[in-house]
């Protein structure tokens, strides 16, 4: 009698991810922080689950899910995270958990599969607390003076309290076996528009950007905004102003073809309209896959700097917040990711750098890693009118499990 090898459930797939979208609904999103109720009923969910995979459930310490298996043969790990950022999309993180469900309940049973995979929901991807701190956990980069340190950033309860009320104190927290995994696998909404608008259905990532983030501070001079005369004056509003734009205008000459930048937040001291602000920063940030290219522009930044303050009415520091090498994806990943795009979706997709970044450039620092991802509805994500047509769901979940069983056969 012929063996026919078990498919992806489709529906079963679609009920997943509209089950999540349930848990802390908001308008057609979520809103989900790390460690709120609704983030915390969605590890719970996913724990139980996991056993329908034959995989053994735990929630560790710091807030991930892993499912282990006992299968026999090589392991591929996948996943991605469950909680969102602040009344935001459906799609962002639980697409990757669910695929990664959907690929071990369908290869961990057949007894034709080579291996098995493993599933992980990794804590706090969106950065409530920290930066990547569930899968930097895991890894070994984040010390128990990490969480002692770290605050929400919307309500500024420290971690420690937050894995209390979750029920998580005092569990350890789990830690890579080195050699267990042939690889880490992830899969997301691309968050952009370009293989919507090249009728596209997969898109084979080839690195995620890093990122690099500065806080800028001027120091002008305090004043009164009525007696003060505009010649005289040291705005530190205005030279934060010209500072913007003056990047606007000498950035595209030393950027890459994919390197972006934003001011993200704009602060005034004291930011009254009668008071001519003495103080103004800025948080900036820059994103690309060239370390090169950061370099460039700091030292471009640098200079500006300097000379602002060179000309005597305000100063300049820059200070750096945080700085993130790029990942490049494996290129036996990519390969198996396009294989599977060949045999499910046509054929139509691209490699493509990733702009965001996700845990998978974590896992990248110890073993080999690869994303796909599925088209995002007007390229919008990090809103709760993100979205993802079904069929284009259904279609990237069919090439993530013929993507992991070819790199579990390889």
């Amino acid at each position: 009698m012929p063996y026919h090898r078990p498919h992806v459930d489709g529906a079963r797939v679609l009920r997943d991810l509209n089950t999540l979208r349930g848990i802390g609904a908001y308008k057609t999103g979520v809103h989900k922080p790390t460690f709120s109720e609704p983030h915390m009923r969605s590890l719970l969910w996913l724990a139980e689950r996991l056993p329908e995979a034959g995989l053994t459930a735990e929630i560790d310490g710091i807030g991930n899910v892993l499912g282990t298996s006992a299968k026999p043969g090589p392991k591929l790990l996948a996943g991605s995270h469950l909680e969102s950022q602040n009344y935001a999309g459906w799609l962002d993180g639980p697409l990757g958990v669910v695929y990664a469900l959907e690929a071990a309940r369908v290869i961990n049973p057949d007894p034709n599969a080579t291996g098995a995979v493993e599933v992980a929901a990794w804590c706090d991807e969106e950065g409530h607390f920290g930066h990547f701190l569930g899968s930097r956990s895991y890894v070994g980069a984040v010390s128990e003076d990490d969480i002692d340190a770290a605050r929400d950033r919307s309500s500024g309860r420290t971690m420690r309290e937050a894995l209390r009320d979750a029920g998580l104190a005092g569990r350890a927290r789990a830690s890579v076996e080195r050699g267990r995994h042939i690889g880490y696998l992830e899969a997301h909404i691309e968050q952009g528009s370009t293989l919507e608008s090249g009728g596209l259905s997969i898109g084979v990532v080839t690195s995620i950007v890093g990122i690099w983030q500065y806080r800028i501070v001027f120091e002008g001079e305090q004043n009164h905004a009525g007696t003060t005369r505009m010649a005289v004056r040291k705005d530190a509003g205005l030279a934060l102003a010209r500072f913007c734009v003056d990047i606007d205008d000498r950035f595209p000459s030393l950027c890459g073809p994919r390197t972006v930048w934003t001011t993200g937040r704009i602060t005034l001291d004291p930011g009254a309209p009668s008071i001519i602000p003495g103080r103004a920063e800025m948080l900036f940030q820059i994103r690309d896959d060239d370390p090169r290219v950061i370099e460039r522009l700091e030292d471009l930044l640098r200079g500006m700097a300097a000379d602002v303050s060179a000309k005597g009415r305000c100063t300049v520091t820059i200070e750096r917040l945080r700085t993130g090498a790029p990942a490049m994806m494996d290129a036996g990943f990519q390969h198996a990711i396009e294989a599977a795009s060949a045999a499910f979706a046509g054929g139509k997709s691209i490699r493509m750098p990733s702009g965001a970044g996700h845990d998978a450039q974590i896992l990248a620092t110890i073993m080999p890693s690869g994303m796909l991802f599925v088209p995002s509805i007007g390229g919008i994500s990090h809103h709760w009118s993100e979205n993802t047509g079904d069929a284009d769901i259904v279609t990237g979940a069919e090439v993530f499990v013929d993507a992991c069983r070819r790199l579990l056969a390889r």
